[in-house]
């Protein structure tokens, strides 16, 4: 079987292909302020209840208008997914796998208008927006490959008179609860792992990105998915979230989010409801306080650039950004001093511009929590620049540094999600590793060094689930750096690895006699 090499990025100072995207943005504007159904076993159901979602960039631009699941539907959704569970696990792994490759091509295809409905409605800059497209069919085309890599199980060993085999099958019903940073690569990745091994799914995706939600659902059905494998039932965490992660039949749930309402998934379904024969599974990705180090040994300007584009891409609205900088008091100021003028280089506006570099933060509650953190930078450690926000038409905040830092400050302990970050001091490398650890947290980070012995003892003793070496600690490519992190950042279940979709199937073993 081919090995997949990954979707490539688009060259966006190439002209033809500049002008490939403007297009894209052209025609997506043409498809604004539609209405969005639930789906439910194949059938469209429009609600009284919309969620309406607007441009983080222009507050008065509607996306779209998505119908809103209630207890009511949301329960016809899971008994849709169960009646077609029965069917789909006895689809042969190869033919689910099949489906997943149609979506990956349709996908490549229609490639900028996915990408421009993420500049629209998340207010991602069209770098940012084409690597999400990019790994939404990267998930395709990877879980796809994994699932043939899987399908007859593993080999193990049988004595004389006896055969012994040992292959997977599929769970059940599982709740897919996607976020907002990443609305097509983490919603799609998490979904068809799931279906591909063929379980049935309810997809609830996050409130502010729906639409690009509902273009992937009819995506799917394009592809030739059956109906009733992928329901799609919007709506609010309180109402029908609940509701699903509480339901005896519910099998597993797939969350993407905050650490706070991760925990509260996984309290959830630890309880046993009347009816239910077995123990929920939970795989959730939850966060991080992402560290870059550097070192005395370091190249300073390399150092500069791996903090700035790891705390500012996509306005620090990564779970794996960069929002603290560790580094040693030889090179400090001199890192820091570089860290501000290229920070201060950064265009922040309009994200369907070629040019912006850092566009909007997702809305209005992300940003009065984030304008709250940088007064409380302001009394923890010194504004070097940005500080001030604006959401008159948008919700812009300029990137923001704070240094001087205590290791216990507030900015490098909680997990902020925008474009605010720390910088700290550091004695020594045993000062560098112990503040690197000092989170809750354990998700991403990255050591700057020349120093082989730091980068070795770094390997073992940096408690994060991705460690990068020399360059920022964002980024992670399906296949290539499976991600997922240590600690209160989640289950540690590796997006894009070898054994990601294993976490959605359970093993059988059989011994026959002969």
């Amino acid at each position: 079987m081919k090995t997949y090499v990954h979707e490539p990025f688009t060259d966006f100072t190439n002209e033809k292909k500049q002008k490939a995207f403007e297009d894209a943005l052209s025609y997506v504007q043409t498809q604004l302020n539609n209405e969005y159904p639930v789906v439910i076993g194949g059938e469209a159901i429009h609600t009284e209840q919309k969620i309406v979602s607007i441009n983080p960039a222009n507050k008065q631009e509607i996306i779209g208008q998505v119908s809103m699941a209630d207890q009511d539907l949301a329960e016809k959704a899971m008994a849709a997914a169960l009646t077609a569970f029965e069917t789909w696990k006895r689809w042969r792994p190869e033919h689910r796998a099949n489906i997943l490759f149609r979506a990956a091509a349709i996908m490549r295809r229609r490639k900028h208008e996915f990408s421009a409905f993420l500049v629209k409605e998340a207010g991602k800059p069209w770098k940012e927006a084409d690597a999400d497209t990019a790994e939404a069919i990267d998930f395709l085309e990877y879980y796809g490959r994994q699932m043939l890599r899987v399908k007859e199980g593993f080999p193990v060993n049988s004595r004389d008179g006896e055969y012994n085999q040992y292959h997977y099958i599929p769970l059940g019903v599982g709740i897919i609860i996607s976020p907002f940073n990443f609305p097509l690569a983490i919603m799609a990745g998490t979904t068809v792992a799931a279906i591909v091994t063929g379980n049935t799914v309810l997809l609830k995706p996050a409130n502010s990105t729906p639409v690009v939600a509902a273009k992937f659902v009819e995506l799917m059905q394009e592809a030739g998915l059956p109906e009733g494998v992928l329901n799609f039932v919007p709506g609010s965490g309180a109402q029908i979230g609940d509701y699903l992660v509480d339901h005896p039949k519910t099998r597993f749930v797939s969350f993407t989010g905050s650490r706070e309402v991760g925990c509260r998934i996984n309290e959830r379904a630890a309880k046993v409801h009347p009816g239910q024969i077995w123990i929920k599974r939970v795989i959730a990705e939850m966060g991080g306080k992402d560290t870059v180090v550097v070192d005395n040994d370091a190249d300073l300007n390399l150092a500069a650039a791996s903090i700035v584009y790891s705390a500012f891409g996509f306005s620090g609205q990564k779970c794996s950004a960069g929002s603290r900088a560790v580094v040693h008091q030889d090179v400090y100021d001199d890192v820091l001093e570089k860290a501000v003028a290229l920070t201060k280089s950064l265009s922040l506006g309009n994200p369907e511009l070629a040019e912006t570099y850092m566009g909007p933060v997702i809305d209005e509650k992300s940003f009065k929590k984030i304008m709250n953190y940088i007064e409380i930078g302001k009394q923890e450690g010194k504004l070097m620049t940005g500080g001030e926000g604006e959401d008159s038409k948008g919700y812009f905040i300029q990137p923001t540094i704070f240094a001087d830092l205590d290791q216990n400050a507030r900015l490098m302990q909680e997990e902020i999600f925008g474009p605010v970050l720390a910088f700290s001091k550091a004695r020594d490398f045993d000062h560098m590793m112990e503040i690197a650890n000092n989170t809750d947290y354990g998700l991403t980070g990255a050591l700057i060094s020349n120093n082989r012995e730091h980068i070795e003892r770094a390997r073992e003793e940096f408690h994060v689930g991705n460690l990068y070496f020399n360059r920022t600690c964002t980024g992670a490519i399906v296949g290539y750096q499976p991600f997922g992190g240590f600690n209160m950042s989640g289950t540690d279940s590796k997006a894009g690895g070898p054994d990601y979709i294993l976490l959605h199937m359970q093993a059988k073993t059989t011994s026959e006699t002969l």
